[in-house]
């Protein structure tokens, strides 16, 4: 996954270093010269001599929750829309990666899990797909991982759960897509629609166009192969699939491609292009945004409710400083409107502000009318912007990302009741973290009374009886893991707050770290240390860095968090304070925040069209009323980050002082780029 903090400047000796492990891995892979651990032909046998002594189904009641994983899948129970099954997924600790076959059975009323034991259960998979149709549920493909990372099992297999009975049953049909993971599956009335994916060869990574058709009433496979100088979607990944009236939509994805450079290296592609198929004539369309559509993002969630599309979650990998990459985890959700192809945020409903009644208040409210006056007529305006939008973005439509948008879009809720635990398990020679940076309540918050989950990758979604909930997925905290095992549900009818139904527990995290081995060479250096300044610690600053540090993130003490309160931070400390405070504000996305200097009417004079779109959503009010809903939306969001923009424009530049001064140092040392892993 994309790292946030990895810095520049740590020499061409370690890049040669780092460069000859990854091939020596390579070799290892490609040579079948493997450790048992890693033998995952050796480890399905033993799931499948387990799997043989079991006799009949046993349902354990009550049983505890899951634990954290990601790209698992979450349907909701066509016999039942209160109950959530879940099925397989994954977890990675920072040593080893576990893959899960269990299957569950969640009651949403009465809070309890049911834990499904059953005999000829599909192996452990994640990144599999998985659709519910009358009494059954049906599973195709995914991926096993070993332990260690070494090798991948893709699967093609297609499975049958029977709802009823809790039995499986593996359907050995000809024809069936051949073995991937990172597809899509959708039901389009009695017919099951499999789209792209990807596989590991070991010596490269092949990513999938294909469309194939299962016929659940005569259970057949079809391939649906692509007409000359028709349009096609191309190959890829992580995308989103989903089903309105005739029509079945694709957005977005991901994939990789070989960069024309000496290296050859790996370059990879997040996708932003919209596309249509008519399951009637197999034809591909592309489709126009319009509206505000989300920016470029990778690994987001999405579902259908009534006329819309919902889109939450996601990560963007974007160059933050040099040749730093930041990894922004998003929380925001989007509608796309299925009538009219119209995209817009989707803001929760709020209370309007009540104004100060004290000495200050007169003066809010002669800002607000003098606001309101400035922008009487907005509504042709609004109305003019969505036209020339839809315009604009059909010509510059490319499949492939346009980076300076994608870093405009993002944005974040704030983070507000986070806590974060920097906990040491062992020595610190051990290399054996546990729990670092991962012990904490992700809930982010706009106020101590509305909460919502915290941005994420890879959660599942699901709608039932008008109700969204979003379960589990993975996010990052500077260089680690975080995976979760939270459920939030939405009314969609109401949208007016996120509720906690489940929340996260501690995420266990051991990191055996290169970068630590290769630091620790690098702090022997009396030479390295002086022009590095404070990047490569030695043992006591090891122990000192990693002391435990339990906080609770509120907008209020959001400064005093960054500033360490009372701790001396190192320089990197510091920087990677800030990113985070910034990430979780959602301080990069410029249309839900005030430049530096900026004032209540200046901001919303420049972002009015977004709070009246996100406005319009909740009230379907329209001229003046409309008007006065945008400005509410955007003077909430104005008050809570103004005075935290402040403090942290004084510490940005007192940090931007402190990394030149340490590069005229370094500047000898040459530089060093980073670049972010693949997104499943």
């Amino acid at each position: 996954m994309g790292k946030k903090t990895k810095k520049p400047g740590k020499g061409k000796e370690k890049t040669e270093k780092k460069t000859a492990k990854a091939e020596e891995k390579r070799a290892r892979r490609e040579s079948k010269k493997i450790s048992q651990e890693d033998d995952i032909d050796s480890i399905l046998k033993e799931i499948q001599k387990e799997e043989a002594k079991k006799k009949e189904v046993h349902i354990e009641e009550n049983a505890p929750r899951p634990s954290p994983r990601s790209n698992c899948s979450m349907n909701i129970n066509p016999l039942k829309e209160t109950e959530l099954i879940l099925y397989g997924g994954e977890f990675y600790n920072g040593n080893k990666t576990f893959v899960y076959g269990d299957l569950y059975r969640y009651e949403v009323e009465k809070n309890e899990w049911k834990l499904i034991s059953s005999p000829n259960s599909p192996p452990p998979r994640s990144a599999h797909q998985a659709v519910a149709w009358k009494d059954h549920l049906y599973i195709f493909g995914g991926e096993f991982t070993s332990p260690n990372q070494e090798r991948f099992h893709h699967y093609k297999d297609f499975w049958t759960l029977d709802l009823k009975t809790n039995q499986w049953e593996q359907l050995a049909l000809k024809g069936c897509p051949s073995p991937r993971s990172g597809h899509r599956m959708v039901l389009y009335k009695h017919k099951i629609i499999v789209f792209g994916g990807f596989y590991d060869t070991l010596r490269e990574v092949r990513y999938f166009n294909d469309l194939h058709v299962f016929d659940l009433d005569q259970f057949k496979w079809q391939e649906i192969k692509p007409k000359i100088g028709c349009l096609w979607p191309s190959a890829r990944s992580g995308f989103q699939f989903f089903v309105y009236q005739d029509e079945v939509y694709l957005y977005g994805g991901y994939s990789k491609e070989v960069a024309s450079d000496k290296n050859n290296s790996e370059k990879g592609i997040v996708y932003s292009d919209m596309w249509s198929l008519d399951p009637r004539t197999w034809e591909w369309n592309k489709v126009k945004k319009g509206g505000m559509p989300p920016g470029p993002r990778a690994s987001f969630s999405m579902c259908v409710h009534k006329k819309r599309a919902l889109l939450f979650g996601g990560v963007v990998d974007m160059e933050s400083q040099g040749d730093v990459i930041m990894s922004l985890f998003l929380n925001e959700l989007y509608g796309f409107q299925l009538d009219n192809h119209r995209w817009y945020p989707l803001e929760l409903r709020k209370d309007k502000p009540t104004r100060d009644k004290l000495k200050g208040g007169k003066r809010q409210d002669q800002q607000s009318k003098d606001c309101s006056l400035d922008i009487k007529g907005n509504q042709n305006g609004l109305e003019k912007s969505v036209a020339d939008d839809e315009n604009s973005n059909f010509e510059s439509d490319e499949e492939a990302p346009d980076k300076q948008n994608g870093i405009t879009e993002i944005s974040h809720g704030i983070t507000e009741n986070l806590t974060i635990n920097y906990g040491v398990s062992g020595s610190i020679s051990d290399k054996k973290l546990q729990g670092a940076d991962a012990n904490y309540h992700l809930r982010a918050c706009t106020s101590s009374e509305v909460v919502r989950p915290c941005g994420r990758i890879n959660s599942s979604m699901v709608v039932g009886r008008d109700i969204l909930y979003v379960y589990g997925g993975m996010m990052e905290i500077r260089d680690r893991e975080v995976t979760l095992d939270d459920l939030y549900a939405l009314n969609l009818s109401k949208l007016d707050e996120w509720k906690c139904i489940i929340p996260a527990s501690e995420s266990e995290w051991l990191e055996v770290s290169e970068d630590e081995d290769d630091d620790e060479d690098e702090s022997g250096d009396e030479e390295s240390d002086s022009e590095d300044g404070n990047d490569v610690m030695d043992s006591d600053d090891d122990a000192e860095a990693m002391e435990v540090d339990e906080r609770t993130t509120k907008v209020e003490n959001a400064v005093a968090i960054v500033r360490g309160e009372g701790k001396t931070l190192r320089r990197k400390e510091k920087r990677a304070r800030i990113d985070q405070i910034r990430a979780s504000l959602g301080l990069s996305d410029l249309q839900r925040t005030p430049l530096p200097g900026e004032s209540l009417k200046d901001f919303y004079k420049r972002t009015n069209i977004y709070w009246q779109m996100a406005a319009h959503e909740h009230t379907q009010h329209t001229g003046k009323e409309l008007r006065k809903d945008g400005f509410d939306l955007a003077e909430v969001r104005f008050k809570e980050l103004k005075p935290i923009l402040d403090e942290l424009a004084v510490l940005e530049e007192e940090q931007k002082a402190e990394e030149a001064e340490a590069e005229t140092s370094s500047r000898k040392r040459g530089n060093k780029s980073s670049q972010p892993t693949s997104r499943r």
